[in-house]
């Protein structure tokens, strides 16, 4: 099975194979790929990092949607201060007699 940083059991399983220095207790075996130079451990290590670094500075899909979120309440905001400049002046503009 490939490691999934994604995938909260994998990292459970190697935060015990930290803990144990083992893979032993592991219910799954990890397969690396040949791109990896058969380095297991550096490729779970070099998953996690990227893992928590979009996690952390805005790749992961929480951060994502509240992004998408924001931008569209600010949408919202930019249009309804654009229609309250037209009010304010439209207020100023002398009135006819």
């Amino acid at each position: 099975m490939a490691f999934d940083p994604n995938n909260k059991d994998h990292r459970r399983y190697y935060a015990e194979f930290q803990e144990q220095s083992s893979w032993g207790q592991c219910p799954v075996r990890f397969i690396c790929p040949d791109d990896n130079g058969g380095d297991l451990i550096s490729m779970i290590k070099n998953n996690l990092i990227q893992y928590y670094v979009d996690r952390e500075f805005g790749g992961g899909k929480l951060a994502i949607e509240r992004s998408k979120s924001l931008d569209e309440q600010a949408g919202v905001l930019y249009k309804k201060a654009g229609m309250l400049r037209k009010e304010a002046a439209a207020l100023t503009k002398p009135r006819r007699k």
